[in-house]
């Protein structure tokens, strides 16, 4: 059994600027993605060139902190956000959405897209291998600021947390939707696959392990479970996820040339 040691969330500040944690595992997220687009963009057919590549990040970061926020804000913080317009911009009094970040991240790799001439599921099939490890250092940002706990357990790896063990849901999450996912994902990627085989294994994949992750994992306090006693927010957003996923590999893998790695 492990006791939290209940970090400090904050590394440190400078005046009224204070560096958090949870953002630094952004940044670490955003730099690995530019560093594996680098990498991956010198393969012989990439849709995105090295020049290519900053605009990338860029678009996909305005995508994630706009797209997240705005879905979190409209989800889980609805009520907040009604009684405080400004409540949208206030990111250290709640938190990011993964469905939301993903949304937005379309949305943005849409409009890149349009500006190099590429088609949209050429971009997120590039896209797609690169999100995971951020999604990864993300948890464990989670992890850190003390939130997003799972239910009592008495497994050996239970975390002690304010005198009950937990199981840490984040780090299972940080395993299985991040590095877990990565891997697959990379090495799937690394070879040609039809048109939206890649992305569609990634919204798949991630689905299906948000899905299982939320059984171990306590759902928000305002809104409990949604439907039988055990359904989650975090599974009725996955199982569009899913569905969508899996159609989109029978269709590429039916009907659309590979495309290369």
């Amino acid at each position: 059994m492990f006791k939290f040691p209940e970090f400090d969330p904050i590394i440190f500040s400078v005046g009224p600027v204070a560096i958090r944690w949870y953002g630094l595992m952004y940044v670490i997220g955003f730099v690995l993605a530019w560093w594996l687009a680098k990498a991956r963009c010198r393969k012989p057919g990439s849709p995105i060139t090295a020049e290519q590549v900053d605009d990338l990040i860029f678009y996909a970061m305005l995508g994630v902190i706009l797209g997240g926020r705005l879905g979190y804000s409209l989800v889980y913080g609805i009520e907040n956000w009604l009684a405080d317009p400004l409540y949208v911009f206030k990111i250290t009094e709640g938190g990011m959405s993964f469905h939301g970040g993903l949304v937005g991240v379309i949305a943005a790799m849409y409009l890149l897209s349009r500006k190099i001439g590429r088609r949209l599921w050429t971009v997120n099939d590039f896209v797609a291998p690169l999100v995971p490890l951020g999604l990864g250092f993300g948890r464990i940002g989670n992890f850190i600021n003390g939130e997003l706990w799972g239910k009592p357990t008495d497994v050996p790896w239970g975390v002690e947390y304010r005198g009950e063990v937990l199981h840490p849901s984040q780090l299972y999450e940080s395993l299985l939707e991040g590095f877990v996912l990565f891997a697959i994902l990379w090495w799937y990627s690394s070879k040609p696959r039809p048109h939206l085989a890649v992305s569609g294994m990634f919204l798949l994949l991630y689905g299906v392990f948000r899905f299982y992750i939320e059984f171990y994992r306590v759902p928000d306090e305002h809104l409990k479970y949604l439907l039988f006693d055990w359904v989650t927010m975090g599974q009725i957003l996955s199982l569009p996820m899913i569905v969508a996923g899996a159609g989109m590999l029978i269709y590429g893998y039916r009907n659309s040339p590979k495309e290369p790695a």
